[in-house]
């Protein structure tokens, strides 16, 4: 009881101390607790990192490895990765290898005598190894203190607990795991939690808490001797993105953890390292030149041919492809395929800049035409008059007088196409690397090696392409986790492909792409569709340029291939395909939900939610659910991972259209899984239709 009464003056203070002073520009910036967001040490705070900022972070002591990733997917909402070995958890029972997901979310700011206050649950899926909810209030008392108070539950309520306002918490039914813990939630005991932090100079902050977790499953395992409730830590910020912290911790053990901070908005490579364009020419003035405004030379078979050669020649020292022009006294569209910039404004502005220089001045409307796969995707219409008088004013003045449309609606009549751009064939030698993380025996694993690439173009939309990969280095192969699933192995055996498909084809197809009616697209893709299938894949997509809604089905037939990732098959095919709507919800946030049949046979829904930046970055998370039971499915209930895509020209700071794509799924099991083809119409399309450009409208004079 005596200890009771401590930790509730220390809550006292703490509101005394938060109700004397109030400070709106604090000097303490909010640092990564041993969960990986912001907190003191194992005790959360109500802090937020910037909206968008990624986190990684690794801290080890006696009683644990965990290994974080977090995401700030708003202003408000926190989400974390975590991936755990606990030595010893079970008597007898050797480590865990323990992967949880956590939630938080700040209900209040702070402002004037206020605090700010959260809410968030660790570990609500799963295990429950770490499961604890609480809510927190942190408090700036001087520039360079901060005071935080809360209560916890769960194992953030399993020392010096103060009743139980919400009821038991019933025991922790795991079962093949990876379901939410709904019955436990701010169930049992209910604990304080106290702590303060001290920014002692620009580079280190002191620490200190009273947790309220007690350990109680390593304790009685032995892992460590848990002697005090206190604990002490700095963190040490060696520059905005990395910062070592040490722990004293339970008065018996010594702690260490890197952090890494990642903000997609600000790369490390300096922006703008692509060659300036070309300026806008503006026309000579009518009243003293109407000759030079006349339409005469539109009789002349030889303009066209030469003004499209030199729209042609200057497009591609920028990085652009002109597949067609047409061309009248006063209006002309050219179809363009972005070959450089990220930004499709981007390659949009350098476009309507080479016209300028290029066009007579009778001239008055561009009509610029994205092109993607072949695929004329949306049409933007500008005033050349609007170009020459805007060119010095910010790019949101152009946006307002530009009109979108879709391509097709209304072709144009008299589209040349450029010689000699057909059949074109590109080919590329690069670095690819492959990583394991959750291997029990080996939680890291990796392949490095090279992969030579070609693409073969027949005509718009008609495509021949693939890869084939060599290993340099790497251990993925030494792996000895055998599939223990017991259903039909569809993605389970990849260990086997990762042994047997060295030197391997990883995919080689032949796509047709094709416009079938305004506001639709369409995809039929044939051949070894990626490592695992080969077969014919179908899809036609609902798109309107303006909408934020799209919809496609998909229908595959496929069959499996064989471990050595060659030409032969094995004797499991399936008919698989989907229903899909896509919908954006704005400020960078996209839905998807694929309803339909997947590898395994099952039939169920994927959902999906995808944060995307101006930039290119991309964060999100999906999960499946289908008729498979949990039983059948096998660890982890049913199937569901985290994406990212990372532009290269954010790493590089040099333009460039390639991005690098990962998905990190905490197990990798048959049920849920779906054929992976490259070239789905929505991603190949969005980003030259308006949502997505409006978005990114500010390079358009870059």
């Amino acid at each position: 009881m005596a200890g009771r009464r401590i930790v509730g003056l220390g809550l006292a203070s703490t509101t005394a101390l938060a109700a004397m002073v109030a400070y709106a520009d604090p000097i303490l910036k909010p640092s990564r607790g041993t969960y990986g967001l912001s907190g003191l040490i194992d005790m959360p705070t109500a802090e937020s990192a910037p909206e968008g900022m990624l986190g990684a972070t690794v801290f080890r002591f006696a009683g644990a490895l965990r290994v974080t990733g977090t995401f700030q997917v708003t202003d408000r909402l926190t989400g974390a990765f975590r991936y755990s070995r606990v030595p010893e958890l079970f008597s007898g029972g050797g480590a865990l290898y323990d992967r949880s997901f956590d939630v938080r979310y700040r209900i209040l700011d702070e402002k004037g005598w206020r605090p700010a206050v959260a809410i968030g649950m660790r570990d609500f899926i799963g295990t429950g190894v770490y499961s604890g909810e609480y809510i927190v209030a942190t408090k700036t008392i001087t520039p360079r203190l901060r005071a935080t108070a809360g209560l916890g539950w769960g194992r953030l309520g399993s020392e010096g607990d103060i009743g139980t306002p919400f009821g038991d918490r019933p025991p922790l039914n795991i079962g093949t795991g990876g379901k939410a813990n709904t019955d436990q939630w701010f169930k049992g005991p209910v604990a304080p939690f106290v702590g303060f932090a001290w920014q002692a100079t620009d580079k280190l902050t002191l620490k200190a808490e009273y947790s309220s977790d007690a350990y109680p499953r390593e304790t009685a395992a032995g892992t460590f001797d848990r002697k005090s409730s206190v604990n002490l830590g700095f963190d040490y910020q060696f520059n905005r993105s990395a910062s070592v912290s040490g722990y004293y911790l339970y008065g018996s053990e010594l702690g260490l953890q890197f952090s890494l901070a990642i903000d997609p908005r600000r790369p490390p490579a300096p922006s703008g390292l692509e060659t300036a364009p070309l300026p806008v020419r503006p026309r000579p003035a009518r009243a003293t030149n109407p000759e030079d405004w006349g339409t005469d030379w539109t009789a002349d078979p030889k303009v066209h041919p030469g003004i499209q050669d030199a729209v042609a020649k200057a497009m591609e020292k920028d990085g652009m492809l002109l597949e067609s022009m047409a061309l009248s006294a006063t209006r002309a569209e050219v179809r363009v395929r972005n070959r450089r910039y990220l930004a499709q404004p981007q390659a949009i502005g350098r476009s309507a800049r080479i016209l300028t220089r290029a066009l007579p001045p009778s001239v008055e409307t561009f009509v610029i035409t994205s092109v993607s796969e072949g695929m004329p995707t949306s049409s933007i219409t500008l005033r050349r008059s609007d170009i020459e008088a805007l060119e010095s004013q910010e790019s949101i003045a152009i946006l307002r007088e530009a009109r979108f449309s879709d391509a097709v609606a209304a072709p144009q009549e008299g589209l040349v196409r450029t010689p000699n751009i057909y059949p074109r064939f590109v080919w590329s030698l690069s670095p690819y690397g492959e990583a394991s993380v959750f291997d029990p025996d080996d939680p890291l694993r990796a392949d490095f090696g090279l992969q030579l690439a070609g693409r073969y173009e027949f005509a718009p939309g008609l495509i021949l392409s693939g890869s084939v990969r060599k290993k340099v280095i790497g251990n993925l192969d030494e792996s000895t986790r055998i599939s223990d699933s017991t259903v039909r192995h569809v993605r389970s055996d990849l260990v086997l492909y990762q042994k047997e498909g060295d030197p391997g084809i990883h995919d080689l197809t032949l796509a047709w792409y094709a416009r079938p009616a305004p506001n639709l697209y369409s995809r039929v893709t044939v051949g070894l569709l990626e490592r695992m299938y080969g077969g014919v894949s179908g899809e036609l997509l609902w798109k309107p340029v303006d909408s934020r809604l799209a919809l496609g089905a998909e229908v595959n037939y496929v069959k499996q291939r064989d471990f050595d990732t060659m030409f032969t098959f094995r004797d499991y095919e399936v008919a698989t395909g989907h229903v899909s709507a896509y919908y954006d919800f704005g400020q960078g946030f996209t839905g998807q939900i694929d309803v339909g049949r997947y590898l395994l046979g099952d039939w169920g829904a994927t959902f999906t939610l995808d944060r995307e930046f101006a930039n290119g970055w991309k964060v999100g998370a999906y999960a499946t659910i289908t008729d498979l039971s949990e039983a059948d499915f096998g660890e982890g209930s049913f199937d569901k991972g985290v994406r990212l895509t990372i532009p290269v020209s954010w790493t590089t700071g040099k333009p460039s259209v390639n991005k690098v794509s990962t998905v990190i799924k905490p197990l990798n099991r048959d049920g849920g899984a779906r054929l992976d083809v490259d070239g789905r119409l929505y991603d190949t399309i969005r980003s030259t239709h308006q949502g997505d450009m409006q978005i990114q409208w500010g390079r358009f004079w870059r």
